[in-house]
């Protein structure tokens, strides 16, 4: 079965994998959400915690506020990893826009309504990332501002270079972007956000911009993806 994309919808894809004691927090900002029109795609990567039972839970105890949205939960049979999770909850989603979240993060109210706006008034634009704060576990009064977003030019000159500005966790991104080059790669674990950001970026004419604005608040904890890959961890791993 094929369908059209849904103007004006928004179709929020969540990775998860373990992130049971994080995941509430993540759901309730999405139903904090001022901008009315949106679905939410949750693929579970097998995860070994409650993460489903949770999700369950806050679904019966949100029901009467869902009752006219559709919210897809996709439990995997199998961890696949996290380029695959997002690449079939991308598959999955019907939005004229496609949302990203991590399920251990927590949007700011606006978010969606402010990224819509920006890529309404720019068709230029196919992706669109915000600036966002970093927070310590459950510390969110302790929130301290990101420093490596970059703007306009100054991403193509950064992702020339090998480098990365657009934090993947903010992004919203034009259904048609994804239709066109396909989802994330499988093949550089640890970086599949930076090689989706960088092969979406456009060759002849600047197509990603990043938003000043605080959209997003990124939770720091000992068990999160990108500690595992680039933190102090990893490298005592390598060290060995």
């Amino acid at each position: 079965m094929t369908y059209l994309r849904i103007p004006g919808l928004v179709s929020i894809v969540i990775t998860n994998y373990n992130k049971s004691a994080f995941l509430i927090d993540c759901l309730d900002g999405i139903l904090r959400q001022t901008y009315p029109n949106w679905e939410v795609i949750l693929v579970d990567d097998a995860s070994t915690d409650d993460s489903l039972t949770q999700v369950e839970n806050w679904l019966n105890d949100n029901r009467l506020q869902l009752a006219e949205r559709t919210f897809i939960t996709l439990p995997l049979p199998r961890n696949i990893g996290y380029a695959g999770a997002m690449t079939a909850g991308l598959y999955l989603a019907k939005g004229e826009l496609i949302a990203v979240h991590d399920s251990d993060d927590i949007s700011h109210h606006e978010r969606l309504e402010r990224q819509v706006s920006f890529l309404q008034s720019r068709p230029d634009i196919e992706l669109v990332g915000t600036n966002y704060e970093v927070f310590e576990h459950n510390q969110m009064d302790q929130r301290s501002k990101a420093g490596w977003i970059r703007y306009g030019d100054q991403i193509r000159k950064v992702y020339a270079s090998g480098g990365h500005c657009v934090c993947h966790g903010t992004i919203m991104l034009r259904g048609g972007l994804f239709d066109h080059i396909g989802g994330h790669t499988r093949r550089i674990e640890g970086a599949e956000d930076y090689e989706f950001i960088a092969r979406a970026l456009s060759a002849t004419a600047l197509n990603i911009e990043n938003m000043p604005d605080i959209l997003y608040y990124y939770r720091k904890h000992p068990n999160q993806r990108s500690r595992q890959y680039f933190g102090k961890e990893r490298l005592k791993r390598n060290e060995k």
